[in-house]
């Protein structure tokens, strides 16, 4: 389980501007059984946790009195640097279950697409509900099953660890094998007549003399 050090922020704390200057985020954790509380955590050490949690793994939040037990619920970036601004974290209670949409990581190859076949990826997580601390860090989908071009796999074919339901509904796709659609490239057959209407001209403009004086 990841921590991460908080602190939490009162009314006369710095303003908003001032924390972010610093190196600081303002955040706010919340939950079933958990008052909604203003915090500040450090940037770096956040930016690092959210590259190895993701949102499907639990966070531990420490300077709260005992360790809170957390999942990174909502991260506003910033248009512009695309860096973290604000956090919602939410506060899980062991044994109560929660929704997650955990990520999807595609291994093997498709023999498909090896003799030419589009792969398309339709979805790259997969919505399910766990007991919080049993949640998945991402969930494998083998594409080796993806034999012929118009195979098809479905969120029912995912092999789940146990304790792992599934929200979406089963004939869900995630993957497919495409056949390749070929764009035919029409060209403009040429107006011949247009053509020897122009050619006459010219040549009736060639003959034409010049009036006597």
């Amino acid at each position: 389980m990841l921590t991460l050090s908080v602190e939490k922020r009162e009314k006369t704390s710095a303003s908003v501007p001032v924390l972010r200057r610093t190196g600081f985020i303002p955040a706010v954790v919340y939950g079933a059984h958990q008052e909604s509380t203003p915090i500040t955590i450090p940037a770096r050490a956040f930016e690092k946790v959210l590259r190895e949690a993701g949102e499907a793994t639990i966070v531990s939040l420490a300077g709260l009195g005992a360790p809170l037990p957390t999942l990174i619920h909502e991260v506003d970036l910033d248009p512009l640097t695309n860096q973290p601004r604000h956090v919602d974290f939410y506060a899980v209670t062991k044994g109560k279950k929660v929704q997650v949409a955990i990520p999807l990581v595609f291994i093997g190859e498709s023999p498909a697409v090896k003799t030419g076949a589009n792969l398309v990826k339709v979805l790259h997580e997969l919505e399910v509900k766990a007991d919080p601390m049993n949640l998945p860090h991402e969930i494998t989908v083998d594409l080796s099953t993806l034999v012929a071009v118009g195979n098809k796999i479905h969120a029912k074919d995912i092999t789940l660890p146990a304790g792992i339901e599934l929200v979406v509904e089963p004939e869900e796709i995630i993957a497919l094998a495409q056949e390749v659609v070929e764009e035919k490239v029409e060209v403009a057959a040429a107006d011949i007549s247009s053509i020897e209407v122009e050619k006459k001209g010219k040549e009736e403009v060639e003959t034409v003399e010049a009036p006597k004086e």
